[in-house]
């Protein structure tokens, strides 16, 4: 049965301590630039089957939905219950009727874990430099270490001259091979602030003898500065030597003691496994991709050490539930794990050793995709070669900055929760033919339009993927948009124009954080005293 819930009722359950799902059923664009509330898991009802499994396991938990609108809410609350959620509620008033209740609305992404790095800058006191010191020291050649917090992706798009690629957990792991001079200081950075100040912290935390230091306001602080960053390189950790490995077990154990970090064995994570009728249970491989291909423990999903603390709505869709960080040798999944408990997650345990085990899997996690309403039929490229020559129309449900990176020319843009403005904006057609960046999400829109229209439906099997891979062309811009495209949130550098503009109101939203957050009142951020050795 589907119930309602007021906003004050919701408040209370956000902050009772039981596992709690909320689920803002927008577009990323809209849920951004709109605000929604602190806890709110951005689900688009577009991805609701693709990712509703991994985000929701537990299938009794409590789930709210909200801000979908009457139909897209009713029907995603509708197919929650024929997949087997029994424990469904909408807000009443959506986001707007929670801020009319008095409660406070977060604009951007990511929120719980943004705020949670400003958090800490504040009462732990880390240490930053201004791109400018930064810059002076560099020129002055002292002896220095730049370290990237971000992913190998975001680094190559663009870094700090004679930045090395580490990101996020893999910095305590990996920093006696990087730094191998005490008297060496060390900045890290990313490209706004939370990654720099939790880089920087776990550093310290970690108790290296270095002084370290978060680069303020990361690569946008530097740009802003009208300094130059460069693109591409490969500049990345290298391989964890024995002294370095010996180095951090020493090391880590202090964080342990000091944070409450909890292990558990194989057999234990097994009987929690059995209880996944009464806990939402995550098993969470905190190393880097290679490392889980190469074999990680059965059921569990890659969530690197540094991500997950930046955004962990991206990977945990339920407030409350219980966390399982496995590693190898323990000690990216203990710093990672030190960090959550100061966000307030109180049920997060340690698996290590992960690599000993004989029953691990191998290669990317198992797919965790529900079906679509109606299976449609697949094209070849060639079959959707000769559909467009008689005037058949793709439909392109990438998101708008892959449509806009490379398209099949002449496709229209679309986004499956409007697939209604998408018939009224393309031309009349008996022949509809979807597509994504990878087939996977077009499939589900493709069901979709087979209870909207009588027209031919049909997908393209492998999606652009598929198209670019036999070599045919691509258009690249913003032509043939059905619908308004937010769809995600834009970062800075994605804008074609008045990108210092775009940084500064980022880095703004940033450091209002901390405000917004006490507002609210519903975190449970926790401060713990400055480790005295």
């Amino acid at each position: 049965m589907i119930k309602p819930v007021g906003s004050q009722e919701l408040r209370n359950w956000i902050v009772d301590g039981l596992e709690l799902a909320l689920i803002d059923l927008r577009e990323e664009g809209e849920f951004s630039a709109d605000g929604h509330l602190l806890f709110a898991i951005c689900l688009p009802f577009s991805k609701l089957e693709i990712r509703i499994r991994e985000l929701v396991p537990r299938k009794s938990v409590r789930l709210v939905l909200c801000d979908g609108g009457e139909t897209i809410t009713k029907i995603a609350a509708d197919r929650l219950v024929q997949w087997g959620y029994s424990n469904i509620f909408i807000l009443d008033g959506g986001s707007k009727g929670w801020e009319t209740s008095g409660n406070v609305l977060f604009r951007g992404v990511n929120v719980p874990s943004k705020a949670f790095g400003e958090f800490v800058e504040h009462h732990s006191g880390t240490p930053s430099v201004s791109p400018e010191e930064l810059k002076m020291l560099l020129e002055r050649g002292d002896d220095l270490v730049v370290l990237d917090s971000r992913p190998w992706i975001e680094y190559q798009r663009m870094h700090i001259p004679t930045g090395v690629d580490c990101p996020g957990a893999e910095l305590a792991y990996r920093i006696h091979d990087l730094v191998d001079n005490d008297q060496t200081t060390i900045v890290v950075n990313c490209a706004g602030r939370t990654r720099s100040i939790i880089g920087a912290q776990s550093l310290i935390n970690f108790g290296v003898e270095n002084q370290v230091f978060a680069l303020r306001n990361g690569t946008m602080g530097w740009a802003l500065a009208g300094f130059d960053l460069e693109q591409g390189g490969d500049r990345k950790f290298p391989p964890i030597s024995e002294k370095s490995l010996e180095a951090g077990l020493s090391k880590i154990e202090n964080v342990v003691t000091r944070f409450g970090v909890r292990s558990i064995d194989q057999n234990i994570v097994e009987e929690l496994t059995h209880k996944s009728e009464d806990i939402s249970l995550f098993l969470l491989d905190v190393r880097n991709v290679e490392e889980y291909e190469a074999g990680h423990f059965p059921g569990s999903l890659h969530a690197p050490g540094g991500q997950l603390v930046q955004a962990t709505d991206r990977w945990v869709g339920v407030k409350g539930a219980t966390l399982v960080l496995i590693d190898d040798t323990g000690i990216r999944a203990k710093m990672t794990a030190s960090w959550l408990i100061q966000m307030g997650w109180e049920n997060v345990f340690v698996m290590t050793d992960v690599t000993a085990l004989d029953n691990l899997e191998k290669g990317p996690a198992m797919s965790l995709l529900l079906q679509p309403s109606a299976e449609v039929a697949g094209l070849a490229v060639d079959q959707v070669k000769f559909a467009i020559e008689q005037r058949a129309v793709v439909l392109d449900f990438s998101s708008s900055l892959e449509y806009k990176a490379g398209h099949i020319p002449g496709a229209f843009w679309a986004v499956r929760s409007r697939l209604n403005e998408c018939l009224a904006a393309i031309p009349d057609t008996h022949n509809i033919i979807c597509t994504c960046s990878d087939g996977i999400l077009s499939r589900y829109a493709a069901a979709d339009f087979l209870e909207l229209t009588d027209k031919t439906v049909s997908r393209l099997v492998g999606g652009n993927a598929a198209w670019r891979a036999s070599e045919q062309p691509m258009e690249v811009g913003f032509q043939n948009l059905t619908t308004l495209n937010n769809d995600i949130q834009y970062k800075a550098y994605d804008f074609d124009d008045d990108v210092e503009a775009h940084m500064q109101e980022y880095l703004s939203w940033e450091l209002g954080l901390v405000d917004l957050i006490n507002a609210d009142g519903t975190s449970r951020f926790v401060s713990l005293p400055v480790d005295s050795n």
